[in-house]
């Protein structure tokens, strides 16, 4: 154990200073060099160390205000705090959402099917897994889905992991298709200045395009367990589990909840209209319309108000968020980010196609090993100064977010999803995934849609930014 934890500190130790020499190499000052040092260690012990995350968040944070490099105006400012309340808001509406049966309600139409089999079934996951995730979030959306999958393997008396990794893999690239549907989408969304409807117009179509691919590469690699699912299907009655998986509540509560959860829907797909005609600024409403929603809940179930708030909101996650938010705004400050960003216009040149497909497989392999959020993070100050140089490449927004959300899915360490399906698959069942057991799983998956998304990134929206 303590080999272990010597080897993991020599790795950030020498980490941070590979990164200072590179900064140094690139042009980076004093004040960006230790600024970019701090940074990495937090993210690079975070991952290292992830028991210990938020000690290394707190940490980082605090030696850049002790020395000065920001005051703690400029701190809480760079903290992201519309992010951080709208996720908030979610979390609150989604646990109360969850506790009323609204999804497991929806789920149980889904499934209910004539003449099920295997094939059908793993359509109905994958669909099922991504569309959730667009409509409340990725998080949420695969532990509801992780727990039919363990119903369903006990009763038909099959392994539960090809299947929570299927559902796994759509979650993460169904986050892709609406602003909410991911943290990225709404760290993305709030510092781009996109909208709901951009997501819609430009997101969500290559989502259910790569959704397709998927289902069909999940076919070839779940052959096995397909095949044993249809065995075990044609020995036992598919309704009597739907039966016993669908606890309906009472109608009243059911009706009040989809209509909170339609109001909630409504008000985020027209965030941008309400906000011009109100002559709000941008995203104000989408960030605060959680929040409008978690009111009237608390309201409702005001009984129940206080365990949505201290139990259904991820505080440890949220609190993490803030100061790694902050430590990226701090980075921007210093100019560090803008001096990346000049590097990467001098070595791609005029290329469109290449930066845009360097910004896309950068993401997506380094989100293969860190936290896609974390790496989302890092990348948007570089990416705002992209932009900034031309405003044309306001499509390496989107090659960002495809790339850390279809990376992060070849391995068990690539996106918050991922690592609460491990967690609970080692909680609930005492079943531990290996890593090479998920990449066996994964890979073939992971490069079917990154390879589509990557040539639609370069030809057809490379084609369509450039004749606009």
């Amino acid at each position: 154990m303590n080999h272990k934890f010597l080897y993991k500190s020599l790795i950030l130790i020498g980490t941070a200073l590979a990164i200072s020499l590179s900064g140094r190499l690139i042009g980076f000052n004093t004040e960006q060099i230790f600024v970019s040092g701090i940074f990495a260690i937090t993210i690079l012990g975070a991952i290292l160390f992830w028991e210990f995350r938020l000690s290394f968040a707190f940490l980082g944070s605090s030696i850049m205000l002790l020395t000065g490099i920001a005051t703690l105006e400029e701190f809480i400012l760079s903290s992201s705090w519309e992010i951080i309340f709208f996720l908030i808001g979610m979390m609150i509406l989604v646990a109360a959402l969850k506790e009323l049966g609204v999804f497991t309600w929806l789920l149980g139409r889904t499934l209910c099917m004539k003449n099920m089999n295997a094939k059908k079934f793993l359509l109905v996951l994958t669909f099922t897994s991504a569309i959730m995730a667009c409509v409340i979030d990725e998080v949420s959306s695969i532990v509801f889905m992780i727990m039919v999958i363990f119903e369903l393997s006990d009763y038909f008396e099959i392994n539960p992991i090809p299947f929570v990794v299927a559902s796994v893999l759509a979650t993460n690239i169904g986050s892709t298709g609406t602003v909410i549907g991911n943290p990225i989408g709404i760290f993305i969304a709030a510092k781009s200045g996109l909208t709901f409807e951009d997501f819609i117009t430009h997101s969500f179509p290559l989502m259910i395009v790569s959704l397709i691919i998927l289902y069909g590469a999940l076919v070839v690699v779940l052959k096995k367990p397909l095949k044993e699912l249809n065995e075990k299907i044609k020995i036992y009655e598919p309704n009597e589990f739907l039966i016993r998986l669908l606890s309906v509540p009472p109608e009243k509560k059911l009706r009040i909840g989809f209509a909170i959860l339609a109001f909630t829907l409504l008000a985020i797909s027209l965030h941008h209209r309400i906000e011009i005609m109100l002559g709000l600024k941008e995203n104000t409403v989408l960030l605060i319309i959680p929040l409008i929603s978690a009111a009237f809940v608390m309201i409702w179930r005001r009984h129940r108000a206080r365990s949505y708030v201290e139990n259904g909101v991820e505080w440890w996650t949220i609190l993490f968020f803030i100061f790694l938010f902050a430590q990226s705004g701090i980075l921007a400050k210093t100019g560090a980010t803008q001096v990346v960003a000049n590097r990467l216009t001098e070595t791609v040149g005029e290329s469109q196609g290449a930066l845009t497909g360097l910004v896309f497989l950068g993401s997506g392999i380094v989100s293969s090993f860190l936290d896609n959020v974390v790496v989302v993070a890092a990348s948007i100050p570089v990416i705002k100064d992209l932009i900034a140089i031309d405003p044309l490449r306001e499509i390496l927004w989107w090659a960002l977010l495809f790339g850390a959300c279809f990376g992060g899915n070849l391995t068990i360490i690539g996106s918050t999803a991922n690592i609460i399906a491990i967690g609970t698959l080692e909680k609930d069942r005492k079943i531990t995934i290996k890593f090479s057991e998920w990449i066996k799983l994964s890979i073939f998956p992971t490069v079917c849609t990154m390879l589509f998304a990557l040539l639609f990134f370069i030809f057809v929206y490379g084609y369509i930014y450039n004749h606009l």
